[in-house]
């Protein structure tokens, strides 16, 4: 199922401001809370499509890729396997929005994934990697899997991530009794006043470790290899960066993973420059060629075609083949291909040679007319446009 446009989504313009689209995901989110909606799976799906469309649209790079590139710059259009897309995660929409309500959002919703958990309790998040992928044009024509051998920590397999040595090692935090959060209200003259926060004790975590894993000294994390399937599509170009969500490092005591930030990169192509979705080819035609008309072989991406060249080809002309380019990362449509005419003018000749072309000059259809002279330079000067 394809996703609905992230404006159309929090009912705002392209062009709306931070503070039009903060304020149009806050109508939406408590519109669609699922605590005023308990049960009703439509309403959920609706709070998380919101929560997906502000998390894009409040970040700058973000918007700027979904702007010029719709959802596949940001990695694809959801699904399984290594296709990079975004978590919809209830306990991260609730922890990563809570500075919008006042900390209305903290978690421990029941039903979605918190497992009761207070809303002061801290969540670990593990630490997000960067990798760079190269890419030849017929892997960005086509679209590509590459599998990347990646060194990250990952959730401790001895203790399970936990960090202890034991189920019987972890114990409630004394200090907070597995909140979290410290409660202290103190008298002012404005009256009593209460503030929250961390606990000392846990660091938030809600809990304790009585006897450390020996193997991952209590960390709940080890340094090791995994070999990550990546799916790329078609028409990506250097600089974009894909991401897989989850695929990064794993967090201490559990918790949420890190992301995987994906950055491409293209090899240079010996023979085509590409151009947004366009591909550029310099001709060089022999001059019995461009007088005479034939047909002359030009690489594309599937291969080498063959292009027809009509008696008295200019230079600087351009033939374009259409669909032989690159397609649009959006799927809307695909480029062509652009034959930049150049003409080889030999600088070595026999002397035979040179009589041929003597003759050649007495002729007055070999001496250019006002009207090719400015009909050559308009040519010349748009390429440059």
């Amino acid at each position: 199922m394809s996703k609905r446009d992230y404006y159309e989504v929090l009912g705002v313009t392209k062009g709306a401001s931070d503070d039009e689209i903060k304020k149009a995901y806050r109508k939406k989110a408590i519109q669609y809370h699922p605590d005023k909606n308990p049960g009703d799976k439509a309403s959920e799906e609706k709070f998380k499509e919101a929560a997906e469309a502000y998390e894009v649209l409040s970040d700058a790079q973000k918007r700027q890729r979904y702007d010029q590139f719709g959802h596949a710059g940001l990695g694809g259009n959801g699904g399984g396997g290594g296709n990079a897309q975004w978590s919809g995660n209830m306990d991260d929409i609730f922890s990563h929005f809570g500075d919008i309500f006042g900390g209305h959002f903290g978690g421990g919703f029941g039903g979605f994934g918190g497992g009761g958990r207070s809303s002061g309790q801290r969540v670990n998040k593990g630490a997000d990697l960067r990798v760079k992928v190269k890419l030849n044009l017929s892997e960005i024509a086509n679209g590509v899997e590459k599998k990347i051998k990646v060194k990250k920590y990952v959730a401790c397999s001895h203790c399970g991530g936990t960090g202890a040595e034991d189920p019987n090692s972890v114990t409630t935090c004394p200090t907070c009794r597995g909140t979290g959060r410290i409660t202290r209200v103190q008298q002012t003259i404005l009256g009593a006043m209460q503030t929250q926060t961390t606990c000392p004790s846990c660091g938030g975590e809600g809990k304790t470790i009585t006897n450390k894993c020996t193997h991952c000294n209590g960390e709940g994390v080890v340094r090791d290899e995994e070999v990550i399937s990546i799916n790329i599509p078609a028409g990506v170009m250097e600089g974009m960066q894909l991401s897989l969500n989850g695929k990064g490092n794993a967090a201490r005591h559990g918790g949420v993973n890190g992301d995987l930030l994906v950055v491409i990169e293209e090899e240079p192509h010996p023979e085509l420059i590409r151009d947004e979705n366009d591909l550029i080819y310099n001709l060089l035609l022999d001059v019995p060629t461009a007088v005479l008309g034939g047909s002359v072989e030009v690489p594309t991406i599937d291969g080498k075609v063959k292009v027809k060249i009509e008696p008295g080809t200019q230079p600087a002309k351009v033939l374009r083949l259409r669909g032989k380019g690159l397609p649009s990362v959006n799927r809307y449509g695909t480029g062509d291909l652009l034959v930049n005419i150049g003409i080889y003018i030999p600088e070595n000749l026999s002397k035979d040679e040179k009589k041929v072309i003597e003759k050649l000059q007495e002729s007055p259809n070999v001496k250019p007319t006002s009207s090719a002279s400015k009909d050559f330079f308009r040519r010349f000067k748009n390429m440059f446009e």
